[in-house]
């Protein structure tokens, strides 16, 4: 029988550390943190509020550098990049999901979901195919004129899920997807987000949340005073999403 082939790791932290300077202390955010991404994964970052992983958010999505250790991005070591490096990379491989949405108000579901490809240098016209593609993926078509103001929880943050997809990044990073959102709709956001996985996107969440963590992602990463506490993983999850599912959200 032929061997399996190992998939890609496309991050990978290696004994990283950041240390932030407060006048005359010292705060150890993370000490000796090493996580790895693989292609397709499903990766909770899990810990408590100051356990380190909001740093380690950062760092995984290319936001920020570490003080010293290693932050591999497909075989390519950016721990020290500069922020215009570093812009460049996420906007092409790191698609992002905020809790708070970050939507601009002032901008359509559309024009939200065309802004990532204006820094990218997109023609306008491949804009806007592109977002009304992104719009009816997340059955939102009807509302791309709506402002987010005249959307609701659920709405908004399936405009931010096709905005993160714009770019056709290779990772998605979410930050509290659901925690503005409540329990069905939120659960409504998170089968979607296994969906994407389910179709080839790695996908990684930070969480406070152990019960989310453990229920759909497939490995989590338990971080405790900015190291690594332990590791758990379990069986490939299967989640179908059906359309009459989605239009709950």
């Amino acid at each position: 029988m032929p061997e399996k082939k190992s998939k890609n790791v496309l991050i990978h932290l290696k004994d990283v550390h950041k240390i932030y300077d407060m006048g005359e202390t010292q705060v150890k955010a993370l000490d000796g943190l090493t996580i790895e991404v693989k292609q397709g994964d499903f990766v909770a970052v899990m810990g408590p509020s100051g356990s380190g992983k909001s740093t380690a958010m950062n760092l995984i999505g290319s936001l920020d550098i570490p003080t010293f250790g290693t932050v591999m991005l497909n075989e390519h070591d950016i721990s020290h990049f500069t922020e215009s490096e570093l812009a460049q990379i996420r906007g092409k491989k790191i698609g992002f999901i905020f809790q708070s949405f970050n939507l601009v108000p002032t901008l359509t579901a559309k024009e939200n979901i065309m802004l990532p490809m204006i820094f990218q240098g997109t023609a306008k016209e491949d804009r806007e195919r592109k977002a009304e593609e992104l719009l009816k993926l997340v059955e939102l078509e009807d509302r791309e004129n709506h402002y987010p103001n005249q959307l609701s929880g659920g709405q908004m943050q399936r405009v931010a899920i096709a905005r993160s997809l714009a770019n056709d990044p290779e990772v998605i990073l979410a930050d509290e997807p659901t925690g503005n959102l409540d329990t069905k709709t939120g659960e409504m956001v998170m089968k979607f987000l296994n969906k994407l996985n389910e179709e080839g996107k790695t996908i990684i969440m930070v969480t406070h949340d152990p019960e989310k963590a453990q229920k759909h992602a497939k490995i989590v990463y338990w971080i405790k005073d900015g190291k690594l506490e332990k590791v758990t993983r379990k069986k490939k999850n299967i989640t179908i999403l059906k359309k009459s599912q989605l239009e709950l959200i």
